[in-house]
């Protein structure tokens, strides 16, 4: 074991949060890029360009939960995490080289839409990254101690991601989305491959009664537990499996009677589990219960930050722009359209890398995590509404990107943290790809869902209408988790 290691350095925390990193990078890519390439190049429409991107949280909905399971049990090339890094590393560059060239693979396979590919590439790219994003940042709580270092190794990670991420948008901004994309791929593969090499991976990890770890990795872990387990999250699920069969067979009832049906599934569990106390349960089941209450809280964070993702473009293209869907524009209007959507995101990016480390976890050890991270949420609500009352020109919208970045650099760090307190080490990587469920999840509702309403609507300002209430909604609930007291401080 490195010096470093041993003295959990900033270096080392540096050098930790790099594969997470990587992952990231290959993320603000497909952010950036992806709608702008399918809408600008190939010509898609606002609801294909959603079922595209519905292809990702797919992907993340079986793949994280599998790796994740997948690391907590092998021990291979001297890592527990190393391999899965490695290898979703290495495919997800190989599947961001495909992005710019869905023409080319799509004719030599001798296929006349590019919509088919276009799923395939953004499926596979999707699940690279969830092969490497569940052991990258299941590395860092198998590697800190519980407290304020398992806190400072997250926020690290969101401050070096958040950097790297802002250079994605520079370099979107400044020249173009291919040259990003081209950059990308060298970054991603680098970042994953070499990091790993200087992190020695504990063989057992540091738990009391080692036997009673053991036997807690080998025991299986049913469906009924999974599906117990995510209980809050059962109306989104069941949403996500409609909208994905109706799609595929062209079902469209005209109504809106299963979105209703499943949220009031979804209202009332997330209810059920923020009323029960934890009072009198086993240490076990008590982080069960608070597993529960960050999936409910998590939940609807991700319907509005992904329905900005997704749809960004189309709102600068219809509310700043003032185009209608599938109007004639030339290349030069396309590429400005797009360079305003990375700059927005890389101000985003920005406040997100800079606060995680120098203001936020200050801010959380006086008041505690949770408290801390409500508070940004509901900060990035307010921007989200001020979005939609002013946000008609570049230079409000970036500036309202730079309120929203302190929701998203909450986001993207303390939930972690918060979470990995509260769940059984010896199945982090279970417990890390359940958690990602509340937040593939609700994407597959802002793909499908959203992207009809987005679609269909002619004001596209309904874009922020539903972030706004999402991200409220995440507030209230956040503030309704009760931290415990052991936590603050830690």
């Amino acid at each position: 074991m490195l010096d470093m290691q041993k003295k959990l350095t900033n270096s080392f925390y540096a050098i930790l949060s790099l594969p997470a990193t990587a992952m990231g990078f290959a993320l603000a890519i497909q952010i950036s890029a992806l709608s702008w390439i399918l809408s600008s190049q190939y010509g898609l429409e606002i609801h294909d360009v959603g079922l595209v991107w519905a292809a990702g949280p797919i992907a993340g909905i079986l793949g994280q939960i599998i790796f994740g399971v997948l690391s907590d049990r092998v021990w291979f090339w001297n890592g527990r995490r190393r391999p899965f890094i490695f290898i979703g590393g290495f495919l997800a560059a190989i599947m961001l080289l495909a992005l710019p060239n869905l023409g080319i693979i799509s004719s030599s396979l001798g296929f006349e839409g590019i919509l088919g590919v276009a799923i395939a590439v953004a499926l596979s790219l999707d699940l690279s990254i969830n092969v490497g994003f569940n052991p990258t940042r299941s590395i860092i709580a198998d590697v800190t101690p519980e407290g304020v270092e398992r806190t400072k190794g997250y926020s690290w990670m969101q401050t070096i991601s958040g950097t790297f991420g802002v250079l994605a948008y520079v370099i979107g901004a400044v020249w173009n989305n291919y040259v990003l994309i081209y950059v990308g791929v060298m970054l991603v593969f680098l970042l994953s491959v070499l990091p790993p090499f200087f992190i020695e991976e504990p063989k057992d990890l540091d738990i009391q009664d080692e036997d009673e770890f053991k036997e807690k990795v080998k025991k299986n872990t049913s469906f009924l537990d999974v599906m117990n387990y995510i209980q809050p999250l059962w109306g989104f699920l069941i949403y996500s499996a409609y909208a994905l069969i109706a799609k595929l067979i062209d079902y469209n009832p005209g109504n809106y009677y299963v979105e209703i049906l499943c949220f009031i599934i979804t209202l009332f569990f997330i209810i059920k589990v923020l009323l029960r106390s934890s009072d009198g349960l086993s240490k076990s089941e008590a982080g069960i219960v608070g597993f529960k209450k960050v999936l409910a809280a998590h939940s609807f964070t991700w319907i509005g930050i992904q329905t900005m993702f997704i749809y960004m473009f189309a709102y600068v293209q219809h509310e700043v722009y003032g185009f209608p869907d599938n109007a004639a524009i030339d290349e030069a209007t396309n590429i400005e359209m797009g360079r305003v959507v990375s700059i927005s995101f890389l101000l985003l990016n920005a406040v997100g890398a800079l606060l995680p480390v120098f203001v936020l976890e200050p801010i959380a050890r006086k008041i505690g995590k949770v408290k801390t991270h409500a508070t940004s949420i509901a900060i990035m609500a307010i921007g989200y509404i001020g979005m939609l009352i002013f946000g008609f020109s570049p230079t409000v919208i970036y500036i309202l990107m730079i309120i929203l970045g302190v929701g998203w650099a909450a986001t993207i760090s303390l939930p972690f943290a918060i979470m990995s307190q509260k769940v059984d080490k010896a199945k982090m990587g279970l417990f890390m790809g359940l958690f990602n469920l509340s937040v593939v999840l609700p994407q597959l509702v802002a793909s499908f869902g959203v992207g009809q309403a987005v679609s269909s609507a002619e004001d596209k300002n309904l874009v922020f209408i539903i972030a706004s209430f999402t991200l409220s909604v995440s507030a209230l609930l956040w503030f309704m988790v009760k931290e415990e007291k052991a936590d603050l401080h830690n």
